[in-house]
């Protein structure tokens, strides 16, 4: 196979040919509206991918519009001829990655990071125990008291200031690896606890793990389990993700169970797209289409528990930011909305334009910071204009990136964000049929 035939099979030409370049992708695409240009639009980077296929275009052409791309996927669920632009983005994000001259301080950061950091539970732990430190000890409101978040990089500063209270490196070693409270279980449940979620976002695994419990589950916590590699794929490191997803087909396949459940919209995207990464009709390729059978989002396994009742009063008026990946990639929208619903005391008003991208996408905020503040601005006008008191997510992404648009709109002291997960329990939820 020559290299022309290489490039094109990698980057997905024989897919551009399914965009007939309508411009119905163009209303609901973030970087379109803000940027307002052809090129960062989903057609636009289709025609530029097929430019750079058939040689008339070069991969430097290619490599600003492809990575201002959100990866939002809003264009798939409008477009008429069913384009694969997952599958388009995530092949030009790996040549665009293969042509990159990189430092050598460069190329062991990522390596560091992507390689090491983000697949390990123990650095995802040290982070977790470091955070607690720097919040419990004072060492947070001296470094801001003396300017050095200023210096941090890719604008740490001003995600340092969202993050939640960390729980202690004593309650973070407590946990079991296996639950069950009511047996027989009515279902057994693996829980993929992500990365991100467990160093960050701990309290809300927690906080899942008691709901699937209540819900008269056996949860299973698989210790080998590792990073999804949304944000591997995300970087064009395709084959880096292709290893973890190995990983975590081995690691879930040793449990014989029901559901593997998780709480993120970005990795639960990522999850049940893992027999894409494998040749069809390979053993792996039908190995995870298994695991992608038993994939669940928490708001899905809770809608479907009979009896379950929520039984304390939640006073207060939220909306609800749904998560792109969840949504666009996972089809996932009434669930969460159902459960929001049947709060006691909560009312619920409903955005403008839900579907309209916060700006998060993965590291996108901290990697293009201005285009995508440029976005959550947009967004959080939405919110504004409707003042609730909480704004609803469940992704551990868009929960940071929300937070952060109630600082940067002074409303902090009248609006804050949490993840469905954390107001659910709120609730107090019960289910009849179950004996405590």
């Amino acid at each position: 196979m020559n290299n022309v035939q290489t490039l094109q099979e990698k980057i997905n030409y024989d897919k551009t040919f399914d965009c007939v370049q309508c411009g119905y992708c163009l209303p609901v695409c973030p970087t379109y509206e803000t940027m307002e240009r052809e090129t960062h639009s989903p057609r636009g980077r289709i025609n530029l991918v097929k430019l750079v296929a058939e040689g008339k275009a070069s991969v430097e052409d290619l490599q600003e519009p492809i990575e201002k791309c959100l990866g939002c996927m809003a264009c798939t669920t409008v477009c008429p001829t069913n384009v694969q632009y997952g599958q388009i983005l995530e092949g030009a994000k790996e040549v665009i990655e293969d042509h990159q001259v990189k430092s050598t301080w460069q190329r062991k950061t990522e390596d560091f990071m992507f390689g090491s950091f983000f697949p390990s539970g123990k650095w995802m732990e040290t982070l977790g125990n470091f955070t607690w430190f720097y919040q419990r000890t004072g060492m947070q409101n001296l470094v801001n008291s003396l300017s050095l978040t200023k210096i941090a990089p890719l604008h740490l500063d001003q995600f340092e200031q969202v993050l939640p209270t960390q729980p202690s490196p004593k309650k973070r070693s407590k946990r079991s690896k296996r639950y069950i409270r009511h047996k027989p279980a009515v279902a057994k449940a693996a829980f993929f606890t992500g990365c991100v979620m467990d160093s960050v976002f701990f309290e809300t695994n927690e906080n899942t793990i008691e709901l699937l419990l209540r819900s008269g589950l056996e949860v299973i916590l698989p210790e080998q389990q590792t990073c999804c590699g949304a944000l591997h794929a995300h970087s064009g490191k395709v084959e880096n993700s292709r290893e973890l997803a190995k990983r975590n087909i081995r690691t879930f396949e040793e449990e014989n169970v029901d559901y593997i459940v998780n709480n993120a919209g970005g990795c639960g995207a990522r999850l049940i797209e893992y027999h894409h990464l494998f040749a069809t009709g390979s053993s792996w390729h039908e190995r995870a289409k298994v695991f992608v059978s038993k994939i669940k989002d928490i708001s899905e396994v809770l809608a479907d528990v009979e009896g379950l009742e929520f039984t304390k009063p939640t006073h207060r008026t939220v909306t609800y930011q749904p998560s792109c990946h969840m949504t666009n990639v996972q089809g996932i929208k009434s669930p969460p909305l159902e459960l929001i619903k049947r709060l006691p005391g909560v009312t619920l008003k409903e955005l403008e334009r839900p579907d309209f991208c916060c700006g998060s996408a993965g590291i996108y905020n901290m990697i293009h910071y201005d285009e995508s503040m440029d976005i959550l601005d947009l967004k959080m006008k939405d919110v504004c204009e409707i003042q609730p008191e909480s704004i609803i997510t469940t992704n551990p992404g868009c929960l940071l990136q929300m937070r952060l648009g109630i600082e940067r709109e002074g409303v902090s002291h009248a609006m804050d964000a949490l993840h469905l997960v954390d107001l659910l329990l709120e609730a107090d939820p019960r289910v009849k049929s179950v004996r405590s």
